[in-house]
């Protein structure tokens, strides 16, 4: 009985660290690829402004996000960047989506790893340490789309191991893990969840993260 309020505890207090605090004057800084920067899709279909403008209608007020993120990234390219950027940590709600093109540019889980940890820790200081301001997006699997259908059982693969670490180095660092990777792999039954592009997400799509994210946020 003991063992089971403790386990009961652990496990409610993990859950009440992964949730997104939302609060104040939203400053949100987006940082990612092109699932970020919307890759195919008119700025306001783009993830991140649809979040902004979603908060908005709940009452928030919002800055318009700032987004760094471009097609084709890899971690060590958007850590580059934004260490470019010269940021200040005055950002009350950071993202994090990054790692499709390690995958795809054939970059090892191993390497992966460290640099995405780095890209977290990051975030987290960009958020003033507040890791209840943070949250990590799940990369999407792209084998659900006209262009990977031929491969989608190797690409799903490969999503689901570079997941898995995302998600396990995320939890580690007490930070909110947000698991959209279920609805990009909709796209073969819903086809109008895919940009025109046969690769990208649709506004569609997004609109549905944004659904996931705000399930996972506490507002004021």
């Amino acid at each position: 009985m003991i063992r089971f309020i403790i386990i009961f505890m652990l496990t409610t207090t993990t859950a009440m660290a992964q949730q997104i605090k939302i609060e104040g004057n939203v400053k949100f800084l987006a940082l990612g690829d092109s699932y970020t920067i919307g890759e195919s899709v008119s700025v306001n279909q783009r993830w991140p402004v649809q979040l902004v403008e979603s908060l908005r209608t709940h009452g928030v007020t919002c800055d318009d996000p700032r987004i760094i993120a471009t097609t084709g990234w890899r971690t060590d390219n958007l850590k580059n960047a934004t260490t470019i950027a010269n940021l200040k940590p005055e950002y009350n709600l950071v993202s994090l989506l990054i790692g499709v093109n390690n995958y795809y540019q054939g970059k090892s889980v191993e390497s992966y790893a460290p640099e995405f940890e780095d890209l977290l820790n990051m975030a987290i200081q960009l958020a003033g340490g507040n890791k209840e301001h943070v949250f990590v997006v799940s990369i999407p699997d792209y084998g659900y789309t006209p262009f990977g259908k031929e491969k989608q059982a190797v690409i799903t693969k490969g999503i689901d191991a570079f997941n898995s670490v995302n998600e396990s180095i995320t939890k580690k660092l007490g930070v909110t893990y947000v698991q959209i990777t279920d609805i990009s792999r909709k796209g073969f039954e819903d086809p109008a969840l895919v940009a025109d592009d046969g690769l990208h997400p649709s506004g569609k799509m997004y609109a549905e993260w944004v659904g996931r994210i705000l399930q996972q946020a506490k507002l004021p």
